[in-house]
């Protein structure tokens, strides 16, 4: 099945969200029992990590941790936004810099100034939207960045949208509250991918859509540790305690490229292998044999592949043993916990 299909249906009776791209699963969203990434919290300073310069937070739904904090004594009270999913008996991560992200406007009330995605080129598309946004937030101290979907769009649907977020920015930002609480909460899997799968595609609301669209056998697959690769390899995707271990396997190719050509491939068909199982932290790729001479080579298709991504990706290098690793942001809910 060739093209785009976004199909928004129930999984254990939890709201999911499925891209299929080309008949093949590329993305999967489904709720968790965890803070949705984008919640916020008027919460209360608790402990801090001496060293670390991080601070524990109290929210109603636990712990949360706070990084790279200063001046801040226990007992305070602070808004903070919930930035990822935290590993099972571990403080929720979240952070002082409050964003209100929607399909077209990500509102910054800590970063004045209006901002256009480098994405859109068009001297005078840009034009057309700095008017809007202008005039949407001419009287805001907030600032905005208009995202690459406005690109081609109505101006009267980039306006509302700008307008929902500043007045729920306002809202927000503005509470007095004394007490810990939770103010916002992020959105869930369809608005999610209202909000962030942007391209054309096929919408399916049906309920049975999963089964009818191949997303439940695809999603058996992605349970597994298996991934198969473009030119007959496989990659074996493990998570750990620790981390994510890649093993990359040449298959029933023997020539004298085949390393080379296998681990290229990986390179390739890691972020998706990564974000259909929701996984993230730090990322260990076992790659099969192949001259240093084409390490640069594999670190820039890695680089392109992941720019695409959803998720923030940080390449960190290789090891003394020839490995290579990456550090992932943990922004879902793992595959496997959310299907136990």
């Amino acid at each position: 099945m060739k093209g785009r299909t976004i199909v928004l249906d129930h999984l254990k009776d939890r709201p999911a969200a499925a891209l299929m791209v080309d008949g093949k699963l590329d993305d999967f969203l489904i709720a968790g029992d965890a803070p949705a990434v984008g919640t916020i919290y008027r919460a209360r300073a608790d402990r801090p990590i001496k060293g670390q310069g991080g601070m524990f937070m109290t929210t109603p739904d636990g712990p949360a941790f706070l990084r790279q904090v200063k001046g801040l004594a226990p007992g305070a009270m602070l808004l903070v936004q919930v930035t990822g999913y935290a590993e099972p008996g571990k403080a929720i991560p979240v952070t002082q810099k409050v964003l209100f992200k929607s399909r077209y406007a990500i509102v910054t009330p800590d970063a004045p100034g209006l901002n256009i995605s480098r994405s859109i080129r068009d001297d005078d598309e840009r034009d057309r939207l700095l008017e809007v946004a202008n005039a949407e937030m001419c009287e805001s101290e907030y600032g905005l960045i208009l995202r690459s979907a406005c690109s081609g769009e109505d101006i009267a649907e980039i306006a509302e949208d700008i307008a929902a977020m500043a007045d729920l920015a306002d809202q927000v930002m503005g509470d007095q509250g004394a007490d810990i609480a939770l103010l916002c909460e992020g959105d869930g899997p369809h608005a999610l991918a209202w909000r962030d799968w942007v391209e054309p595609a096929e919408v399916v609301t049906q309920p049975g859509g999963f089964e009818d669209h191949g997303v439940l056998d695809a999603l058996d697959m992605a349970q597994g540790i298996s991934e198969p690769l473009a030119g007959g390899g496989h990659i074996y995707v493990e998570p750990t305690r620790a981390l994510v271990s890649v093993d990359v396997n040449t298959g029933s190719d023997t020539s004298i490229a085949a390393g080379q050509k296998a681990n290229f491939a990986c390179a390739r068909a890691l972020p998706r292998a990564l974000r259909v199982r929701g996984l993230g932290g730090q990322i260990t790729i076992d790659l099969a044999p192949m001259a240093k001479k084409d390490r640069r080579g594999f670190e820039s298709t890695l680089r392109a592949a992941f720019r695409a991504d959803s998720e923030d990706t940080t390449l960190v290098g290789w090891t003394p043993l020839g490995h290579y690793e990456l550090i992932r942001k943990r922004g879902r809910i793992a595959l496997t916990e959310a299907l136990r």
